[in-house]
């Protein structure tokens, strides 16, 4: 096993040439056997393993900076680096995480998990290098859907004044999480396409640079010329008209060509970008053939590709899905906005069946907004379906293009609370409190899944800004007999006892209702309030809560600062009131990956953990 030989960085290098095939098809082996039992991101990484060992033939880690767009594609660099041993704590809590971590290994130079963020943190990193007189290579590594990301030019731009090294590798496999789209990807599909001005400019650059003396300066000056041969074939060469040397395609499974390709680059003082072809899923048949399926995988059977348990319930996504598709049919403004993600978001049902009414945008949140404001400014009613996380790379755009205008734009906000096992960078616990400080927003979240049916026909027919967040995972169909119509800023009281009062938001009124149920067999009195909206809040019902009850408690999957649970204390306190109010939420921190049950004991706010704040709040009156 030549996989057994690598044990730290850099062991790649004490390989034979001969052996470096066996080692490419051994990591993806390692990899489909591990990831088919924890699950995890395998098409993209299965797509980068011969790039990445390129990477580690041609630097040195961790002198040289590596730096990873996204990162859920750095499992193979993992393995380079001696991680073998944490795969089977893989996205599991307390073990190795999915994306680059600074504090796992030295050869993660930059935690990552959001796209189009590696040129900028490079270009950081190379002028850091400058003044501190260093002397080492920085490489970021960007995949073509990220270069969707209005972010990644913004670098690109700034990139072009570097009089230093400093190399972008583009890796494009034509995905993103789903199909690329968008003028860059058909862009870049005639660039790999090209072999007549790739076969040209090879032959002109050997040729020329067997010319005695003058031969390399003829070569550097076409290169930097506008004029030059890649004006001829292929106009207006985009990295070339921005100031970055372009060298590409390479094909991606080919490790001698890049590390050739990657030594020639770094001999430059100037900004380049090395045009890598992958394929996603290369070397699994199923992730090859469905690769968007495989992105983020759950456990599977490797023969078939077929996940391990495919008896489960509806999630919340689903039922947005079956909601959106037959919204459409009854409501002709209805449109849908999704940023790359069709399918994550549940809009694929809605696409198929309404195309012309369908807007994927690519990995571009901000973009994303400020078109569906574009949108409900002209009289329709964008539904823009975008995850938590995500969601707040446009803040801006929600506050100063929507929200100003006052316009009838509706945030379907998924993955909204823990989500598990893609951690700090994917948890949705900044939602309500991002949201509510934005004047004009109407938030709502359901208690189950009839409710968020209801909520969504709701927000079709209000008349402003409005986001309806919800979990990930299965939906609730528990308290299905409590459907009193959704009313504007209205909480729903499913139980009215006395003594103490919980108001749970959305997803937490399942585990409220767990410990109601408890609460009650230990002979306490307790109501149960379905929140519904966090801004505006009922002050109305909490005025009646409080004129009952001894103890108020807030229940929610969000951090306190800022939260529900803050604005009900707040109003309280405005009031007059002496109440006594248990706000429980999540930790001012950031919450790190691993299953959702763990990770809810951990921050406090399963059902047992409530229990106890519960009663130790109510004994201590």
């Amino acid at each position: 096993m030549v996989l057994e030989k690598i044990n730290c960085a850099n062991d790649i290098k004490k390989l034979e040439k001969d052996e470096l095939p066996a080692l490419a098809e051994e990591i993806r082996e390692f990899l489909i056997h591990k990831i088919s039992v924890s699950g995890g991101h395998l098409a993209s990484n299965l797509g980068v393993v011969e790039l990445t060992m390129a990477l580690h033939l041609a630097f040195d880690l961790p002198e040289d900076k590596i730096i990873w767009d996204v990162g859920h594609q750095s499992y193979t660099h993992k393995l380079l680096t001696g991680r073998k041993d944490g795969f089977d704590q893989l996205r599991k809590y307390g073990g190795m995480s999915g994306f680059p971590k600074t504090k796992e290994s030295p050869c993660d130079v930059f935690n990552t998990g959001h796209s189009s963020t590696s040129i900028s943190a490079g270009l950081g990193y190379a002028r850091a290098r400058d003044i501190q007189g260093k002397d080492y290579s920085v490489i970021s590594v960007i995949g073509d859907g990220s270069l969707t990301g209005g972010m990644a030019y913004e670098a690109l731009n700034n990139a072009s004044q570097l009089k230093s090294n400093f190399i972008i590798v583009l890796n494009d496999n034509n995905m993103s999480i789903s199909e690329n789209v968008g003028g860059m990807s058909t862009y870049l599909g005639e660039l790999r396409t090209n072999d007549v001005y790739t076969g040209l400019k090879t032959g002109v650059t050997n040729a020329l640079t067997k010319v005695p003396v003058y031969g390399d300066r003829i070569v550097k000056r076409i290169r930097k010329t506008k004029s030059g041969i890649k004006q001829l074939f292929i106009p207006g060469m985009l990295f070339e008209e921005m100031g970055i040397t372009y060298l590409g395609p390479v094909d991606g499974h080919n490790v001698a060509q890049m590390v050739k390709t990657f030594r020639e680059a770094s001999k430059l003082n100037e900004a380049v970008l090395v045009h890598v072809i992958t394929k996603k899923g290369k070397g699994y048949a199923p992730a090859e053939r469905h690769p968007a399926r495989f992105h983020g995988a759950e456990p599977f059977e490797i023969e078939t590709g077929i996940p391990k348990n495919t008896k489960k319930k509806p999630s919340y996504t689903d039922i947005f899905s079956t909601v959106m598709r037959k919204m459409g049919d009854r409501e002709k403004d209805v449109v849908a906005v999704t940023a790359a993600m069709p399918d994550g978001t549940g809009l694929k049902r809605f696409r198929n069946m309404f195309p012309e009414r369908f807007f994927d945008v690519g990995i571009a949140e901000e973009h994303a907004v400020t078109f569906a404001a574009g949108l409900a400014a002209a009289g329709l009613i964008p539904v823009v379906a975008v995850y938590s996380s995500f969601l707040q790379r446009a803040y801006d755009q929600v506050l100063h293009d929507v929200c100003i205008q006052n316009l009838h734009v509706i945030f379907a906000v998924d993955r909204a609370g823990l989500v598990g096992s893609d951690g700090e960078t994917h948890q949705g616990i900044f939602d309500l409190s991002y949201l509510s400080s934005i004047p004009n927003m109407c938030i709502m979240a359901p208690k189950n899944k009839w409710e968020l049916s209801d909520m969504m026909k709701f927000a079709v027919k209000y008349s402003g800004p409005v986001a309806l967040r919800y979990p990930r995972g299965e939906a609730y169909d528990g308290l299905k007999e409590f459907r009193a119509p959704v009313a504007y800023g209205r909480g729903e009281v499913i139980y009215d006892e006395s003594e103490i009062a919980i108001l749970a938001v959305g997803s937490m009124v399942r585990t409220a209702e767990e410990v109601r149920q408890q609460l009650k067999e230990m002979g306490y009195a307790c109501s149960l309030i379905n929140a519904r909206f966090v801004k505006p809040i009922d002050e109305e019902l909490i005025l009646e809560i409080e004129r009952d009850h001894c103890l108020i408690v807030t229940l929610e999957e969000n951090v306190k600062s800022g939260g529900f649970g803050e604005k009900v204390l707040d109003y309280l306190n405005q009031a007059g009131s002496h109440a006594k109010v248990l706000n429980i939420a999540l930790p001012d921190d950031y919450v790190e990956h691993g299953n959702v049950d763990v990770l809810k004991q951990e921050v406090g706010i399963d059902a047992g953990s409530v229990l106890k704040k519960i009663v130790a709040a109510y004994i201590g009156l």
